[in-house]
């Protein structure tokens, strides 16, 4: 009797869709604004400009939302992994820069970027290059570049940002992944009992076995595309939810927060950059469309915001609890003490060139 196959499985820590929560969402949003235009507040000066803000972030970054999560859903249910095994077989002094630039080619957001690279050092590849690949996709990927030449078209510094963006992400991944993991073995990674079924059902399919194992690992056609469309719904709505909320306290920001105190602190070429460090960390944007947040904190010169768009992608709170369940040995505190001095220091030096 020949085995059915299995429906395709979400990637490990990938979102699944719920609809109840998102309707009661919508509705208590609906009731809100109902609420308001009835009482009037939309004639206050400040009320006007927090929606005009708010408004303008998340109409801007929603279709790289969209895009993102498209790309996420294809590279994680129809792209087999052994694209990434060339890159495993070399040296690891060429591993490192290989995972690095391959952030250019693979479109996956920070939350897509842990499983995969978790998943590239089960197959062999060095952990200080699956680092480096987690570390590089989320700033450079093509989604995110794009957006953010969009996000700083309006102010003329689309390029300088561009670069900025690209190279210090490229820096931070290599020197992070470089620094964390060159010393480190498999045990990088914390153990989960679905592994040797995974790495057995991909051993299978790599050499094109067909006994009864092999079967039960195959997805169906079917399936594979049900497991598609609930991964583009679910990164979508997942990912959404975050840059409405930065595109709240962006405009809150904006509209409530005294400016002489923000002011303050924006003037000042160290407290400015690792402010905008820790509200990257604090809103967990998704980096497909945080460039549009960034690019609102005008009160902030473009070196702090250099370091808003980098730190937040590589290191936010989401992604803590992200990696503490991905990796063992205090992964984020050894993350955290080589990734504010970079993004610190880099943005320092592009704020030295571009004002």
């Amino acid at each position: 009797m020949s085995a059915q196959p299995t429906p395709a499985r979400l990637p490990d820590g990938a979102p699944k869709l719920s609809v109840l929560p998102l309707g009661a969402a919508l509705a208590a949003a609906v009731a809100l604004v109902a609420a308001g235009r009835m009482a009037g507040v939309d004639e206050f000066a400040g009320v006007q400009t927090f929606v005009l803000i708010f408004a303008s972030i998340v109409i801007e970054a929603l279709p790289f939302i969209l895009l993102g999560a498209l790309m996420s859903a294809l590279i994680a249910v129809y792209v087999p992994e052994r694209v990434f095994a060339r890159i495993a077989r070399l040296p690891l002094a060429l591993q490192i820069p290989g995972a690095t630039l391959s952030g250019f080619a693979f479109p996956v957001c920070e939350c897509g970027s842990v499983p995969v690279a978790r998943r590239l050092i089960t197959r062999g590849m060095h952990p200080a290059a699956g680092i480096s690949f987690m570390l590089a996709a989320p700033v450079l990927n093509p989604i995110v570049l794009a957006s953010t030449w969009v996000a700083y078209s309006g102010r003329g510094v689309a390029g300088e940002m561009l670069a900025g963006r690209a190279g210090l992400g490229v820096a931070l991944a290599v020197v992070g992944g470089w620094a964390i993991g060159r010393r480190s073995g498999k045990d990088v990674l914390r153990a989960r009992p679905s592994e040797t079924r995974e790495e057995d059902c991909a051993h299978d399919h790599d050499h094109g076995h067909d006994h009864e194992h092999g079967a039960h690992c195959a997805p169906a056609r079917g399936s594979r595309t049900a497991a598609f469309t609930e991964h583009l719904a679910g990164d979508f709505l997942f990912m959404g939810k975050f840059i409405v909320l930065g595109a709240a306290l962006a405009a809150l920001l904006q509209t409530v927060v005294p400016q002489s105190i923000v002011g303050g602190i924006a003037g000042s070429p160290l407290l400015a950059p690792l402010a905008l460090m820790g509200l990257a960390f604090m809103l967990s944007l998704c980096s497909e469309a945080d460039a549009f947040v960034a690019v609102s904190l005008t009160a902030f010169p473009l070196a702090s915001q250099l370091a808003f768009l980098v730190f937040g992608p590589i290191l936010d709170t989401k992604l803590a609890i992200l990696y503490g369940g991905t990796f063992r040995d205090r992964f984020v505190l050894r993350l955290a003490l080589v990734a504010v001095p970079v993004v610190l220091l880099g943005s320092l030096l592009f704020g030295v060139f571009v004002r």
